[in-house]
């Protein structure tokens, strides 16, 4: 595998085991091949300058955070993906951002490719046409969905305009991390070449599809694929093709998981962060706080992201106070937050 100019490993985004399996064959591949760089679905392309400033050692893992709007771009724990993240930093290992905005795909979901603007597409080019079998395999994901473009997925088939939309959408997505993979050899100088490893979902590597499809069309075919499975998966209903090899990663196991800290819903409006929800008999509402409050600061320092809010939350260390300013209409509130003793 380390002789490949570009190695897929998937995941399951919200697994710790995967992670931790994607971590130790990071390892092993930079003890063979230490001229690396890793892509990470995780970022659009925006959040470049900060990876690099990561990489660099200049920021801590919240400044990390907050620059590269993490509770915004992907919302998944921070926590199941930063030993990566330190192991890329360690090592000096460049890390690249392969992503596009989620506005652009939901846009491509609404209208279609051929309604979005060039100028809105991110420089992406027109993904290859996918196969039968993945259209297939997204049709199945279609249908998960409860509703597309105001209609139950129930009522629509294959031949739907909501479903040849999403898969333009998908087949973009695909398209956007396998140019950003390509453009990593493209950049490398003759005898030089580093092994690009790309960190993205399951979805986008199985079988051969997606993203190593969109890497092929781009002419980039000495790919490999990697996959963690369940070990209770039935070995017999692997089907070749799946991936080049398969790992089976025992789950680690867990105690009930906490509940919220907080308790809300955040959502970004104009000049600072609103609670859209505020959950029944959680922290939040017993701290005083109500749907529809604005924050305006935390701890005295102004709040204009909901990532401001989220890592502030998840580093206040349990037992301490949290000092917030809201505005509720026209009035400004001074409340506090009083996270309650580790049990």
């Amino acid at each position: 595998m380390a002789r490949r100019d570009i190695v897929l490993l998937g995941e399951q985004h919200e697994d710790p085991s995967h992670h931790q399996w994607q971590l130790q064959t990071l390892a092993a591949l930079f003890q063979l091949r230490p001229r690396m760089i890793i892509g990470f679905e995780s970022f659009p392309r925006r959040a470049q300058p900060v990876l690099d400033r990561w990489v660099a050692g200049e920021l801590t893992v919240q400044q990390f955070l907050e620059q590269s709007e993490w509770a915004k771009v992907w919302r998944f724990p921070a926590e199941l993906y930063l030993p990566l993240f330190h192991f890329a930093r360690l090592n000096r290992i460049p890390m690249v951002a392969l992503n596009v905005e989620r506005s652009l795909t939901e846009a491509i979901t609404r209208s279609g490719w051929d309604a979005v603007a060039d100028s809105q597409r991110e420089g992406v080019s027109r993904p290859a046409r996918p196969s039968a079998t993945y259209v297939e395999y997204l049709f199945e994901i279609f249908r998960h969905h409860d509703r597309i473009g105001g209609k139950s997925t129930t009522e629509l088939g294959k031949d739907s305009a909501e479903f040849r939309f999403f898969t333009e959408a998908q087949t973009a997505w695909d398209r956007a991390m396998a140019e950003a993979l390509a453009r990593q050899l493209a950049n490398s100088q003759a005898g030089e070449r580093p092994l690009v490893v790309g960190i993205i979902g399951g979805g986008h590597v199985r079988d051969g599809f997606g993203v190593p499809h969109q890497l092929r069309d781009l002419g980039a075919s000495n790919v490999g694929a990697l996959l963690p499975v369940d070990p209770r998966h039935d070995c017999a209903s692997l089907k070749p093709g799946l991936a080049d090899a398969v790992f089976a990663i025992p789950p680690i196991p867990l105690g009930r998981p906490p509940p919220p800290r907080l308790g809300v819903r955040l959502e970004e409006v104009e000049g600072g962060v609103r609670l859209a929800e505020v959950t029944a008999a959680s922290l939040a509402e017993s701290s005083g706080l109500r749907r529809g409050d604005r924050i305006v600061s935390l701890a005295g320092a102004p709040v204009t992201r909901a990532g401001n809010v989220v890592a502030a939350v998840r580093l206040q260390p349990a037992g301490t106070w949290l000092p917030l300013q809201v505005r509720r209409g026209e009035e400004t509130l001074d409340l506090v937050i009083k996270f309650p003793p580790q049990q």
